[in-house]
C-alpha cells in the first residue's frame, strides 16, 4: 500500500478545506471544527456573513463519483418529499466537487441532540419518520451503491481479516470457527425467511444519525446508503434485553405502519443482521488501520482482549439466531 492510501488525509490541512470552500463561493471566516467522523472527514466552517456549513470530504476511492451521486440524489429527494433530511447544498447545478484530488459537498448546519429512544413517544414518532423516508426510498432503485448482502458484509469482512493476519495466531482457529458457524446461521435464516422487498436505506440508522429538535428529528449522514430489507433501519433503534427490544419494537412498528406497510418476516433477520454488522465493523477497522486517525480513536482494536471478546459475541449471536425471532 503506497503512502497517499496510508494517510489518505495527510493534504487536507485546514487551509486546504478553505480554499476548496473558497473555490466554490464560500468564504470562511478563518474559524473551522473538526466533527465526529472517521470514515471521511467533516468539518463546521464559519463564514462572517452568513450562517456556518458543513463540509464532507469524501474518503478517496471509497465511492465512485456515480455512488456518491445516488447518495445525493436520494438525501434531495427526501427533503422534496419534506421528510427531514439535510441535502447537498447545490451550486451551479452541482453537488460534488472537487479541491486539490479531495472530493468534497457542502451542507447546510442543522444541530439538534440525541433522540431519547427510551421515550416511546420518541421510538414512535421516529417509526412514522423512518416509514416516510422508505417510501420515498421504494420509488425506484439505486443503480450504483451496493446492496447489504451475506457475501458483501460477512464473508468478505471474514476473509480479510484472516488474509490480512489481524487474528492473533493462537485465537485464528476459535475465530474462524465461530464466524464461519455464523455466516451459516445467516444463511440458514435468509433462506427461511425467503425473498423480502428491498429498497433504497439510510444504512446504518442509529441514534447517533438522528439529531433531535424541537420540531422533531432530522437524519444525517447517508454515506452508508444502500439496497436492503426495511428492517435494517429499524433494529439500530433497539436496545436492552429481549423484553425490552419487543416493547420497544412495537412503539417503532406501530409509528411505521401508520405510513407504510411492514413485512413482519423480517423481524427473523434482526440477529443475523447484528452478526454481519459486527463482523463488518471488525473488519471496517482492519482496512482504515494504516489510517493514523484509527490507531489514535481505537487503541483497543487488533489487541489480543479484543479478539478474545469477538469470539465470544460470535457465540453469543450463533445462540441468538437460534431463538425465535423478536415479537411486536
Amino acid at each position: 500500500m503506497d503512502d497517499a492510501r496510508q494517510t489518505p488525509y495527510a493534504g487536507l490541512t485546514p487551509d486546504c478545506v478553505l480554499d476548496a470552500l473558497d473555490s466554490i463561493g464560500i468564504r470562511g471566516d478563518g474559524r473551522l471544527i473538526a466533527l465526529n467522523s472517521y470514515e471521511n472527514r467533516v468539518y463546521q466552517a464559519w463564514r462572517e456573513d452568513a450562517p456556518p456549513v458543513v463540509a464532507k470530504f469524501y474518503r478517496p476511492a471509497r465511492w465512485s463519483d456515480e455512488q456518491i451521486f445516488e447518495e445525493h440524489a436520494l438525501v434531495s429527494e427526501l427533503a422534496e418529499h419534506e421528510v427531514p433530511a439535510v441535502p447537498p447544498i447545490a451550486i451551479d447545478g452541482r453537488s460534488l466537487f472537487e479541491f486539490a484530488g479531495f472530493r468534497y459537498a457542502v451542507f447546510e448546519r442543522h444541530g439538534g441532540r440525541a433522540p431519547e429512544l427510551d421515550r416511546p413517544a420518541t421510538l414512535e414518532r421516529l417509526g412514522r419518520f423512518i416509514a416516510r423516508l422508505h417510501t420515498v426510498g421504494a420509488m425506484h432503485p439505486f443503480v450504483h451503491r451496493p446492496a447489504l448482502t451475506v457475501a458483501a458484509f460477512g464473508d468478505a469482512s471474514r476473509d480479510y481479516l484472516l488474509a490480512h493476519a489481524f487474528v492473533p495466531a493462537d485465537l485464528r482457529d476459535a475465530w474462524t470457527a465461530a464466524a464461519d458457524l455464523a455466516l451459516q446461521q445467516l444463511r440458514r435464516i435468509t433462506e427461511a425467511v425467503g425473498t423480502v422487498a428491498t429498497l433504497r436505506l439510510h444504512g446504518d440508522c442509529h441514534g447517533g444519525n438522528v439529531l433531535w429538535t424541537d420540531d422533531g428529528p432530522h437524519f444525517v449522514d447517508f454515506d452508508d446508503a444502500r439496497t436492503g430489507p426495511a428492517v435494517q433501519d429499524l433494529w439500530m433503534l433497539l436496545s436492552g434485553d429481549r423484553a425490552d427490544m419487543e416493547k420497544q419494537l412495537a412503539v417503532l412498528l406501530r409509528g411505521y405502519a401508520s405510513f407504510r406497510d411492514f413485512d413482519h418476516r423480517e423481524l427473523a433477520l434482526i440477529e443475523a443482521l447484528r452478526t454481519l454488522r459486527l463482523l463488518h465493523y471488525s473488519a471496517w477497522l482492519a482496512r482504515r488501520w494504516n489510517d493514523p486517525a484509527f490507531p489514535a480513536a481505537f487503541p483497543w482494536f487488533n489487541t489480543h482482549r479484543y479478539w478474545q471478546d469477538r469470539i465470544l459475541e460470535l457465540r453469543e449471536q450463533i445462540a441468538l439466531m437460534d431463538e425465535p425471532p423478536l415479537a411486536a
